[in-house]
């Protein structure tokens, strides 16, 4: 068990299928407050489950495992273990013609998925987008948004919260304040946003408004020239402070992005510090490499009283709401007109 009292306010990844020795000894000496999965972590259910038994073992608690499993491009878990999720454009495709169907498709596949994460002790999902792709911007956000009008993604991914919720998996919404102007894929470079605080307020940030209550949030790693022109939201006190927080009005559990994108510059020491002085209550990191990890580690402190007070609320938002059996046969027979692909195995 780990030694500090205090989880530290940082999730990490791991490199691979189990853990080695080094990282359970890391672990258990730095109390992060939670982990995350790729799909270099995943082969088999049983392995899955071995993990993350594992990686709560070193910190002697249920600390949070997360995991990206959007559907579409973005899901860790695949065939032929797990069921092919369709991208969140599908739904808004299904929205033009019957909102309220597509409302309940939704729901339904972000249950279904929740089922598929707490089979294996995955308790948090890093979904949905709430990002509004605009004409012209990277495709890095593209199919994986829930459309491109604030009230259709905010909408449809109300439904998405509610079903992980009533498969007691805790939603992440991203990427806050809003990654669909982004021009460049955030992964590789800096974005750089020149629209006006109006214009932004109006429509990348109206999603997040909408779902301030969400009980996890991930920041968007994209300077927004018209708050902070030297600063992504991710290490910008002023958008972390003024918008997140101050206009968006949200005061759930903000996660950083992942601090080896590199749309971040500077030392991952550096780095952790900032992310935490602009106001995030965690720092994410999630390649797996030890010595980045010890960077951080050496930069991070334990989590604040606000962090753990929005923790605890968010826990308190998990609860388990019955779906009927059929729920895979009613979203299957909702989703054929729009997603012909669907029952592929690869």
């Amino acid at each position: 068990m780990a030694g500090n009292s205090v989880p530290s306010a940082v999730l990490y990844g791991c490199a691979g299928p189990v853990l080695s020795d080094d990282e359970k000894r890391f672990f258990e000496r730095e109390n992060p407050q939670g982990f995350i999965l790729f799909a270099r972590n995943v082969e088999t259910p049983g392995q899955v489950r071995a993990l993350v038994e594992a990686l709560r073992a070193t910190v002697g608690r249920r600390a949070p495992v997360l995991i990206d499993q959007e559907g579409g491009r973005v899901q860790r878990l695949r065939p032929p273990h797990w069921r092919k999720r369709p991208p969140m454009a599908v739904f808004a495709r299904m929205a033009a013609d019957d909102l309220p169907r597509a409302r309940l498709a939704a729901r339904l596949n972000a249950r279904l998925i929740a089922g598929d994460l707490a089979d294996l002790g995955i308790d948090v999902d890093c979904a949905p987008l709430l990002d509004v792709p605009v004409p012209g911007a990277h495709d890095i956000i593209g199919d994986r948004a829930l459309g491109a009008a604030p009230l259709l993604v905010a909408d449809l991914g109300r439904a998405v919260c509610e079903g992980l919720l009533d498969g007691g998996v805790l939603p992440v919404i991203k990427h806050i304040p809003g990654h669909g102007r982004a021009l460049v894929d955030s992964h590789h470079d800096l974005p750089v946003v020149e629209a006006d605080a109006a214009t932004l307020s109006a429509s990348d940030f109206a999603a997040f408004r909408s779902l301030r209550d969400a009980p996890w949030a991930m920041t968007a790693h994209v300077v927004y020239k018209a708050f902070d022109a030297d600063r992504p939201a991710t290490t910008s006190p002023e958008v972390v402070r003024r918008v997140i927080r101050g206009e968006i009005g949200f005061d759930g559990v903000l996660l950083s992005d992942d601090l080896s994108m590199k749309a971040l510059k500077g030392d991952f020491a550096a780095l952790t510090r900032a992310v935490l002085a602009a106001g995030c209550d965690l720092a994410l990191h999630c390649n797996g490499r030890m010595e980045e990890m010890a960077a951080i580690a050496a930069a991070a402190r334990p989590l604040s009283d606000a962090a753990q007070e929005r923790l605890a609320r968010a826990d308190t938002q998990l609860r388990n709401r019955a779906v009927p059996d059929a729920a895979q046969q009613t979203l299957d027979a909702a989703l054929a007109p729009y997603w012909p692909e669907q029952g592929e195995t690869a």
